[in-house]
C-alpha cells in the first residue's frame, strides 16, 4: 500500500506543480457569479473515465463529473504541460523501485478492432 500511497503523493506534486498550473493567471468574477473551481481529482478522474471506457467527452457524465468541455480543457493544457509523460515516468519509477523491470527486453500486444454494427430486429 505504501507505493499506492507515494505515487498518489507524487501526481499531486506533479498536478500542482507552477509548470501544470496557471499561476500568473488571475480570475476576476461578481461575488456568487461563475462556477466553482474543479477539484484536480475530479478532473483527473473524469480524464481517466474517457480513456478507460473509450468515450467521447461530450459522453461524460455531467452528473458525476460536471463539464465535459471544462474536463477536455484541462486534459489538453495538462497534456501540453507534459503532465502525463511525468506521471508516467513516476510511475515507471516506483514500479521500478518495487518489483523491478527488466529494461532489456520489453513486449507489448493488442488488437483493434471497429465497433459491431447495431442491427435492428
Amino acid at each position: 500500500m505504501s507505493g499506492d500511497n507515494n505515487l498518489t503523493l507524487t501526481m499531486k506534486e506533479i498536478i500542482c506543480s507552477p509548470k501544470n498550473l496557471s499561476v500568473n493567471k488571475t480570475y476576476k468574477r461578481k461575488a456568487g457569479g461563475g462556477k466553482k473551481h474543479m477539484e484536480h481529482r475530479q478532473v483527473f478522474e473524469a480524464i481517466l473515465y474517457v480513456l478507460r471506457t473509450g468515450c467521447q467527452w461530450k459522453a461524460l457524465p455531467k452528473e458525476r463529473f460536471g463539464s465535459p468541455s471544462a474536463i477536455h480543457t484541462h486534459f489538453m493544457r495538462w497534456m501540453k504541460s507534459g503532465f502525463f509523460l511525468s506521471l508516467w515516468r513516476a510511475g515507471l519509477a516506483e514500479y521500478d523501485e518495487m518489483e523491478g523491470i527488466a529494461w532489456r527486453w520489453q513486449s507489448i500486444d493488442g488488437s483493434m478492432t471497429k465497433a459491431p454494427l447495431v442491427k435492428n430486429p
